[in-house]
This record gives C-alpha cells, sequence and structure tokens, in this order.
C-alpha cells in the first residue's frame, strides 16, 4: 500500500522539474515533485565556484518569469541561477518534497508504484526530470586503472586550489573544459585535450548564438528552413576563457594513446608525468530507477516519441537533451518541452 497517491509525481526538482511543475499548477491535477537535493537548485548546486552561463539573464529563463539581472548586468554565475531556481519555486507555490530519494519506480495499482527512502508513492503518471548530474561520463583509456593521480570529472570540480603546482590534464572541448582549463591553468601546468581543435566565438558574441544556430540546424533537419551557414564556433568567450587565451594557455592538444602509472603516452611514443586528470566528458540520463521498467536502453537513454515513452504508458521524460525535446536540457529551452508534456499528460489521465 502507497503511503500517498497522487495524479502525477514528478522526479527531480532542478529546471527541468520546476517547468513541469509551473505549468502542471495551471491544471486541475495534483502533483508533486520529488528532489533529491537538500536546497533548492538541481544541478546548479553542485557546479564549480566559478561557473558562468554563456547567455543573459533574459535568455536564460523559465516560463512565466524572466531571470533577474545579476549587479553589473553580467553573465549569470551559478550562485544567480541558484537563487533564480529557488525564488523561481516560492513564487509559484511549487509542490516539493526534500531530500527524497527515489529508488525504484514499478508498475502498479493505476499507473505506478514509486520507492523512495522517505516512503512510497501512487501515481497514476511520472515525469522524470532527473537530468544527469549524478551520472558522470569518463571514457575508457588503455593502462586507466594503473594511473596512480588524480582523475575527477567536472562535475565534482569546485575550484583549482587542489590542483597548484601540480601537472593537469583537462580533457574535453566543450564550454566546461574551457573554464576549467581557465580557472585551473591559473595555479598548474595545464595542457588541454581536445578531440578536435576548438572552435571560438567572436568576443563579441554570447551563447545566444548557440541557441539560434541549433534552432536553425533543428528546423533545416525537419525540412522547414534551408540550411543554416556554418557555425561560428562552439566557445563562448566568456571572461574567464578570454583571460586564458590573453594568457596563451588555449592551445589544446589531440588525446594521448594510453594511461601509464605516472602519467599518459601519446601516441608518438612520449610519456609525460601527469598528477591529475579532470574529466570535462560530459554525462550521460541519471535514470538507474527506472530498471523495473524495462525500458532503459544499452546507452541509459529511453526510446521516447517526443517526451513521452514509447514503451511505457504514463511515463514522461524531460530535460534531458534533444532526444526529449529541442533544447530541452536548457533554461531556455525546457519550457517548450514542459508545455508539450502536461498537455500530453492531461489527455492521458482523461481517458
Amino acid at each position: 500500500m502507497a503511503d500517498q497517491t497522487i495524479d502525477v509525481l514528478v522526479i527531480g526538482a532542478g529546471q527541468s522539474g520546476l517547468a513541469v511543475g509551473y505549468y502542471l499548477r495551471r491544471t486541475s491535477l495534483s502533483f508533486v515533485l520529488l528532489d533529491d537535493q537538500a536546497a533548492p537548485g538541481g544541478a546548479w548546486l553542485q557546479g564549480w565556484d566559478s561557473l558562468q552561463l554563456f547567455s543573459p539573464a533574459t535568455a536564460s529563463s523559465l516560463p512565466g518569469w524572466l531571470m533577474p539581472h545579476p549587479e553589473g548586468n553580467g553573465l549569470p554565475t551559478r550562485y544567480t541561477v541558484v537563487t533564480y531556481l529557488s525564488q523561481y519555486e516560492q513564487r509559484y507555490a511549487l509542490s516539493v518534497q526534500r531530500p527524497v530519494r527515489v529508488t525504484q519506480v514499478q508498475p502498479g495499482g493505476a499507473g505506478f508504484v514509486i520507492h523512495t527512502d522517505q516512503g512510497t508513492w501512487q501515481a497514476r503518471a511520472v515525469v522524470c526530470a532527473t537530468g544527469s548530474w549524478r551520472n558522470p561520463y569518463v571514457p575508457e583509456y588503455p593502462g586507466q586503472a594503473t594511473f596512480e593521480g588524480v582523475q575527477l570529472h567536472s562535475a565534482y570540480f569546485r575550484n583549482a586550489l587542489p590542483f597548484a603546482g601540480k601537472r593537469v590534464l583537462v580533457v574535453g572541448g566543450g564550454n566546461s573544459g574551457a573554464q576549467v582549463l581557465a580557472e585551473v591553468s591559473r595555479v598548474a601546468h595545464t595542457l588541454w585535450v581536445t578531440e578536435k581543435e576548438p572552435r571560438f566565438l567572436p568576443d563579441d558574441v554570447d551563447g545566444r548564438v548557440l541557441f539560434v544556430q541549433a534552432t536553425q540546424r533543428y528546423h533545416a533537419q525537419n525540412g522547414a528552413v534551408p540550411a543554416p551557414p556554418p557555425a561560428l564556433g562552439d566557445i563562448v568567450m566568456v571572461d574567464s576563457v578570454k583571460n586564458a587565451r590573453n594568457r596563451g594557455v588555449l592551445g589544446s592538444v589531440r588525446p594521448f594513446a594510453r594511461f601509464t602509472a605516472s602519467g599518459v603516452r601519446w601516441p608518438d611514443g612520449r610519456e609525460e608525468v601527469v598528477d591529475a586528470v579532470i574529466w570535462c566528458t560530459g554525462f550521460r540520463p541519471a535514470l538507474s530507477f527506472l530498471a523495473e521498467l524495462g525500458v532503459l536502453q544499452p546507452d541509459g537513454r529511453v526510446a521516447t516519441v517526443g517526451t513521452r515513452a514509447t514503451a511505457q504508458p504514463g511515463l514522461w521524460l524531460v530535460g534531458y537533451g534533444n532526444w526529449t525535446g529541442f533544447a530541452s536540457s536548457t533554461l531556455i529551452g525546457v519550457g517548450r518541452s514542459a508545455r508539450a508534456t502536461v498537455e500530453e499528460i492531461k489527455e492521458f489521465l482523461a481517458n
């Protein structure tokens, strides 16, 4: 017997869960958001201290309420986003329970039985909005287990102080790799390892252009518009990255061949001593609690049409990337997926 019964249970109260909650509150459905964090803010609580968004506040907002401009009108910081999400949750009086960790979702009753470390729930529909922070991805390299240095994923990177005076490889060619490199290179000898040469946006262009470019590519793939012009670049030149360029540390090298006990071996056979490797190599969906439903694919994803799981009626997934809605893993993009999801849930539960 479930401890509590609800129409819709949302797993996760970060940006995606809050966007879903915003639209659910405009319906007559009963709902609750379960969040495993101790405080509001979702995955942004775990970002490194100096993390900056790529776009201004007006282009980094959830539905209904624009993010307030940070002091000085610069790009929002991690702290800005955490504060905004906390205030958003309060502004719309969203029903969030925390910290509650979902351990398993099973079919049962009129929908699902959701097991947590704080009891069980019965829900007619479930929305997964956990993102991917709890499932960081680290590529496998030969000899990796023999490496005696430190390996740290960017999910657990907070600041550069532990790396002062050390030899550090920063692996990953995206914006996170560039920002982590910029910070660590201030106190350590760094090498930036990327699959290909990074492409930097012009200094006067922020992350809004990445969203516009991605939108154009998305519509072009669907035949709605002509193919967009070649992208200007991938990495936004936030202040810390500009500073790193001015210090001459933004050059990158291609991947090493294997690990050794004391470092790495490059493809030409040269060995290099390394004290630490920081992996800025992305994440995979954090959905292990769905294992009992039999919907998880080998890559950790769930087959969907839009946000609706195709193999499990009553299950939706919001905010995991383009496979659950275009730009759905971004603050500005998740609202569209959230709104469509709630409309589908209303129709599903009315039948």
